[in-house]
């Protein structure tokens, strides 16, 4: 019986002493990252109050929302701004011009990142490469405005540089910016020279991550340059660009207000109106708070189906981004 309590007692104080080391690991893991933790606090201070407090709002979508009665005393209509939205024969065309304008942004822009990461990784003269570098990320912080400039100044009827050279060449000028389908061309150009080198960066720091000697026992066995981008290079960028690919689907019902605003014109509205200007001239323009709430919903909604249905093939092979 003594023996048993001894064997106790040493229990005991063997589980106390483990709780006292963990309590003490713990306490010393806080004190390592407290500097990181307060860091991090204002990032999520920020999504706080800038990204979740504001969920709240979306019961607009389901009220006629007028100031006088406010967010909670503005009267409750259940989905009657649904039924105006999708009986109005205006939506169909404007849900269509997010998906197509979106889906060509994403789709044909989505290799470009990848293609500039892979070239200037090849690229050997370190000079050339830093000035490729700052080129390409350039445009990345120029506002939309000043990009509509330039697209102005390149393909303007009168005084634009494209039209000029054609005028001298063939003695005729083309609407490029008046034509539905040069439009969305110029559109997508314009996103992909704006964007590319700049979300480039991300696909260069994964390639630091490669190991060198694959590559030098890839060229022991003969294998040239293409060989390597493809039996190294992509396999060990494809994680990366999975995780791109699945962010980037979730934007498909997002084109952005600002190019498409500084880009379009009355004569391409049929193509050029999106949801993002729609919500604008409504909600902004027309006071009518609660149709362009429940647009944003719904456009909020189908990008997070588009996120989890992507997200769920992309599981099937092991690369999901949960």
């Amino acid at each position: 019986m003594g023996s048993l309590n001894i064997g106790a007692r040493k229990g005991a104080g063997k589980k106390s002493r483990l709780n006292e080391q963990s309590a003490l690991g713990r306490r010393r893991r806080w004190n390592m990252n407290k500097p990181l933790l307060i860091m991090f606090l204002p990032i999520v201070v920020f999504f706080i109050l800038f990204k979740y407090v504001p969920m709240f709002g979306f019961v607009i979508a389901f009220k006629d929302y007028n100031f006088a009665d406010g967010l909670l005393g503005s009267p409750w209509v259940g989905f009657d701004n649904y039924r105006y939205l999708f009986q109005n024969p205006d939506t169909l065309g404007i849900i269509r011009n997010t998906l197509v304008l979106s889906a060509l942004s994403v789709f044909v822009g989505f290799p470009f990142p990848v293609i500039l990461a892979i070239l200037l990784n090849e690229v050997r003269r370190s000079w050339f490469k830093r000035w490729a570098q700052t080129l390409l990320y350039l445009p990345h912080f120029l506002n939309w405005v000043i990009v509509g400039g330039l697209v102005l100044m390149l393909f303007s009827i009168e005084t634009g540089f494209v039209n000029n050279v054609l005028e001298r060449l063939t003695g005729r000028t083309y609407p490029f910016l008046f034509n539905e389908g040069s439009w969305i061309s110029i559109f997508v150009a314009s996103g992909i020279w704006k964007g590319a080198g700049w979300s480039a960066i991300i696909y260069l720091a994964a390639l630091t991550s490669i190991d060198p000697s694959l590559y030098e026992a890839a060229g022991m066995d003969g294998a040239g340059k293409w060989k390597q981008i493809r039996h190294i290079t992509l396999p060990g960028l494809m994680p990366t660009i999975v995780l791109m690919f699945i962010l980037n689907i979730g934007n498909v019902m997002d084109v952005g207000f600002d190019q498409v605003y500084v880009l379009q014109n009355a004569v391409v509205v049929n193509v050029a109106e999106v949801i993002s200007t729609w919500n604008y001239k409504v909600g902004l323009g027309s006071g009518q708070f609660s149709y362009a709430t429940a647009m944003g919903l719904f456009e909020s909604l189908i990008g997070l189906t588009l996120v989890l249905l992507v997200n769920g093939i992309a599981r099937r092979s092991g690369r999901g981004l949960w």
